[in-house]
């Protein structure tokens, strides 16, 4: 593989939906962000972090299948669909996670997954980042072809109307993109916005409580720009089942310590076993409380994240965008 993985660009928080014809407007997929570089001949796939990922979504591993030039970048977002036909990201996680590749084969076919596919950064050995957004466009109409797993991801030019339908099918939001805007590589402006139906944050785990020696609660955190883990609230509720909790009840031993991670106390401290701060966790949340608190959190997905990119700071700034 001749073509360097790359961080890719990123949308920021809003609130206001643009309405102007100089932008269209997107859903914004409940995924992982994967980037597939095709070099003329092999295929490789990164996530955002450029962490390979060929291993874990083999239906995607030829690129010849889809795409129409000779080499090329794309950028999207895989996504599996839970029972009610709608994007889980607990579910194609347990794609993403997946560390025993041998039990990959039964799990394609009950996990499988959609490469939902909205830019292209390079085509036929040459860069097209410096290209407006509507001629990257074009040419990924061309060069994309749609098969059973790789779809490509229009756009609508009523965003309101299309924020209402997200919302109505319960989506996590859409993203709105100016039609003039540059991919900007590793960087993040608003000529994209992300405009979410619910909110959430990749957490780190600092503590635990137990019910009937089971792990039935997650207490979590975010870092300050003093490198201080402030305790956010605990979560229960979401998409573990019965048996993610008995694992998470095994693995979790050695991460245990006898002194709180936490710069500010949590409530209930007596009842809870602290961890190392090592552990990330997505969470959803309907919004924060005066004390800056999770109102209503869920529990997604355990995610691999370096914990000390876990920031207070983006997390007030989104809450108050």
């Amino acid at each position: 593989m001749i073509l360097d993985p790359l961080i890719p660009f990123e949308p920021v928080a809003a609130v206001a939906i643009p309405d102007d014809k100089e932008w269209v407007h997107q859903v914004k997929w409940d995924g992982v962000r994967l980037l597939a570089y095709y070099d003329g001949e092999t295929t490789a796939l990164y996530n955002r972090r450029k962490r390979l990922r060929t291993a874990q979504y083999p239906e995607l591993a030829d690129a010849t299948a889809y795409c129409g030039a000779r080499s090329a970048i794309f950028d999207g977002e895989v996504i599996a669909l839970d029972e009610t036909g709608k994007p889980s990201f607990h579910q194609v996680m347990r794609r993403d996670s997946l560390r025993r590749l041998e039990r990959l084969p039964s799990l394609r076919n009950a996990l499988p997954v959609v490469y939902m596919v909205f830019d292209l950064l390079y085509a036929n050995g040459r860069w097209i980042t410096g290209k407006s957004l509507q001629d990257r466009s074009e040419q990924l109409d061309k060069l994309l072809y749609e098969t059973e797993n790789v779809r490509r991801v229009p756009w609508q030019t009523d965003g309101e109307g299309l924020f209402n339908a997200v919302c109505s099918q319960n989506l996590e939001g859409i993203v709105s993109k100016n039609l003039h805007s540059v991919y900007q590589v590793g960087g993040k402006a608003p000529v994209w916005r992300k405009i979410k139906h619910y909110k959430d944050v990749i957490a780190v785990v600092g503590g635990i409580t137990y019910r009937e020696q089971t792990v039935n609660a997650l207490l979590l955190g975010l870092y300050n720009e003093q490198r201080q883990l402030i305790y956010i609230g605990h979560a229960g509720s979401g998409r573990l089942t019965a048996k993610d909790w008995q694992e998470l009840t095994k693995t979790i031993s050695v991460l245990k310590q006898s002194v709180c991670p936490f710069s500010n106390t949590p409530p209930r401290a007596s009842e809870t076993q602290w961890l190392l701060p090592r552990l990330t966790v997505k969470i959803q949340y309907l919004n924060r409380t005066m004390d800056g608190l999770l109102r209503q959190p869920v529990i997604q997905a355990f995610v691999i994240e370096d914990p000390s990119r876990c920031r207070l700071k983006e997390f007030t700034d989104e809450a108050t965008n």
